[in-house]
């Protein structure tokens, strides 16, 4: 019965997104200093009949936003000298091998130099015998069904390429697939929603545009732009365009991968209350302040060990900020006095403006700065909460690190953000949060807040925690949640609530046809307002950041609804601190003791020294000499250097030990390895896909 509402509301969405669609593109930015962009379209296989008017489009572009366009389809442009001129390169539906080895090294150069990649749809078709340029462009092309509409899932909304665009985004183009998923190196900003079209061949999480950082530059790739038409289209011109912008560093934005992040307010404010006056709108996913001052919190949990990351703008000189580690309290008086805010302020005193923990410390100046949006862009930040230690990181680049030694005050307790008074307009946008683990290491998912599903969707419900339960669940439907850390897991609880036959809950990683852990029944509750905890122990859990994929049996319709999904783990091991010992008994080792960022990771015989003292954090980071063991640009491929490189918090730098005495890098899924299956001493480590041999064996302190 209540399946009846979904295509009412899917017609209601699909006309809020043509609205979007239709209005005017304009200038990004009238503050961009000037730059220089060459384009590139140069064919060796199948050509494109929109290079011309793709080109065109992107002279317009930069007459209306500041930044000139060279174009050509010579290959004697890639040299050392001449890339230099440029702030960007876009490659415009080129395809087959188009640089010679002397070309693509000047390109390597280029790029390791700081330079941008924009890459428009077949420039995934494009040189398939070229590591370096597969891992800048993120994933290549395997195929395309014909073309015809799709709905693009808008997924970053902050970032300058998709914060213009709708949630849902309709549109006519050629869909390609990709031969592997761009997701574990990349900020995924846009995916493609398979049950709109035919010929999808990616399952449930299909990435369309991202964006990332790779050997010192930027890039950004978008599958759109095979049609002429796309290039007459003001949303598809002003997604084009932040994409250069990013690309061209004049747009910052937090490309690094992103997956386990749970929604706390994108759209839904289930769980939030107001406290004091004033208060947030919520329109197309975005709230936006007004009056105060007062504080609009997520009341329904508190937090301890977390990343938060949220999406912020302001029109102007205007003050708001986010409130960490305060109690619950209906008095936003309490926050200021209990808890912690960092500012968002466009002008005022260094410990009070954007990126400062308020009147407690300033932030680095120099690096904010750098990293800063202006009013009028969006910026996103993560606060890093480790115990009684806060990072907060501004677009993806670090700009404090303070610790309360307050005894009277917490960084553990409530979020929420400000609204601080008349005149002082602020926007925020996608609030979501991944917990780091408290004593019992557990994850509890809200079940609504899947990635990727097919027949089921949101349902509001009293009771729920989040205000929603994932409802209209029949035989053969699935949803799935796409990088969830699984190691440690062994069983798994769900809260149910049934007035209908009940049924079957499987747990499956990968897929929705995947190897199923385990799975529990789920019995009629008693009506559809009585909730229930069922559960079931899993066996052969994969460690690392997996796809969990819950799938449904049972005889009829409507069986359940599923509140929210935990995965219990055994108790987390304790940080060591020695050798890690590997290899015919040699030792990982830091070459010569030095710390500098690239220094190369080895093994050596063991000798006490602090170039093989690691301290290693279960489920994260393996330290020597004040930095982390790294992944050389977030690679996957086998063979990728590891290196020591300051920590950042990436998946690069994301290692877990399996119980085969297997390292595992969750960035790529790949293990730490002895080159060449010898323990000479220095014999470098590097990354390689995941086997039995002993020179992928690890003791650890």
């Amino acid at each position: 019965m209540r399946r009846l509402l979904r295509p009412v509301l899917g017609v209601a969405t699909t006309a809020l997104a043509v609205l979007a669609c239709t209005t005017p593109a304009t200038p990004a930015s009238a503050a961009d200093a000037p730059y220089d962009v060459l384009v590139f379209s140069k064919t060796a296989g199948f050509r494109h009949d929109a290079i011309a008017v793709g080109t065109q489009a992107v002279r317009d572009l930069g007459a209306a936003n500041n930044f000139t366009v060279t174009a050509t389809e010579d290959a004697a442009a890639f040299s050392t000298a001449n890339l230099a001129r440029y702030e960007a390169v876009l490659f415009l539906n080129t395809t087959g091998d188009v640089l010679d080895p002397t070309q693509q090294a000047a390109f390597e150069s280029y790029i390791g130099s700081g330079g941008g990649f924009v890459g428009v749809h077949a420039a995934a078709d494009t040189e398939y015998d070229w590591p370096f340029y597969g891992n800048l462009v993120g994933a290549w092309f395997a195929s395309h069904p014909a073309i015809q509409q799709a709905t693009v899932k808008v997924e970053d909304r902050a970032h300058a390429a998709t914060a213009a665009l709708p949630q849902s985004w309709p549109r006519t183009d050629e869909w390609y697939n990709y031969r592997t998923n761009a997701r574990s190196t990349a900020r995924v900003l846009a995916t493609l929603d398979e049950s709109s079209y035919s010929g999808g061949s990616m399952g449930g999480d299909h990435p369309h545009a991202w964006c990332k950082t790779y050997s010192g530059g930027r890039s950004f790739y978008t599958g759109g732009g095979h049609t002429q038409s796309s290039y007459a289209e003001p949303a598809f011109r002003s997604h084009l365009l932040g994409g250069i912008r990013y690309a061209a560093g004049r747009a910052k934005a937090d490309c690094r991968p992103e997956t386990g992040y749970t929604p706390l307010y994108n759209g839904s404010t289930a769980g939030w209350s107001q406290a004091g006056p004033g208060g947030f709108t919520n329109a197309d996913a975005t709230l936006t302040s007004h009056d105060g001052m007062g504080l609009y919190w997520y009341s329904a949990k508190q937090f301890t060990s977390y990343s938060l990351k949220l999406d912020w703008k302001l029109a102007g000189d205007d003050n708001s900020g986010v409130f960490i580690g305060f109690p619950p309290s209906t008095d936003p008086n309490s926050a200021v006095n209990n808890g912690y805010e960092v500012q968002i302020d466009a002008t005022d005193a260094a410990d009070r403006t954007t990126g400062a923990v308020y009147t407690f410390k300033s932030a680095d100046l120099a690096a904010r700065d750098a990293a800063l949006n202006p009013p009028g862009e969006w910026n996103t930040y993560e606060l890093l909460v480790e115990g009684e230690r806060l990072q907060v990181l501004l677009n993806g680049v670090k700009i404090n690190d303070f610790t309360n030694t307050d005894p009277a005050r917490s960084l553990a307790g409530h979020i929420g953000i400000q609204n601080h008074g008349t005149g002082d307009d602020a926007a925020f946008r996608n609030i979501r949060i991944r917990e780091l683990g408290g004593p019992t290491g557990n994850t509890t998912v809200q079940a609504e807040a899947y990635s990727a599903a097919s027949g089921v969707s949101a349902y509001p419900k009293a009771g729920a925690n989040g205000g929603q339960t994932l409802g209209y669940v029949d035989p053969g439907d699935w949803a799935g949640y796409h990088g969830l850390d699984l190691t440690g897991v062994t069983s798994v609880r769900a809260r149910v609530v049934s007035g209908g036959p009940g049924g079957t809950i499987q747990f499956r990683t990968g897929s929705a046809t995947g190897t199923v852990l385990g799975q529990v029944a789920v019995p009629n509750t008693g009506s559809w307002t009585t909730y229930a905890d069922v559960s079931a122990p899993l066996t052969g859990v994969p460690a690392g950041a997996q796809n969990l994929y819950l799938t449904f049996a049972g005889t009829g319709t409507g069986l359940f609804d599923v509140d929210d999904v935990t995965l219990v783990r055994s108790p987390a091991p304790t940080n060591g601190t020695g050798p890690v010992r590997g290899l015919g008994g040699k030792c990982l080792d830091v070459r010569n003791g030095a710390s500098a960022d690239g220094t190369q990771v080895q093994i050596y015989t063991c000798n006490g020294s602090a170039a093989q003292t690691w301290t290693v954090t279960p489920n994260s980071t393996v330290k020597a000499l004040g930095k982390c063991l790294d992944v050389s640009g977030a690679g996957t491929a086998d063979g990728t250097k590891i290196q020591l490189w300051t920590c950042n918090g990436t998946g690069a730098q994301n290692w877990s030990a399996q119980s085969d005495g297997t390292l595992r890098n969750s960035g790529s899924g790949k293990c730490l390895d002895v080159s060449g299956n010898t323990s000479t001493d220095s014999t470098p480590v590097h990354l390689w896909t995941c086997g039995t041999g002993a020179n992928q064996k690890w003791t650890l302190p």
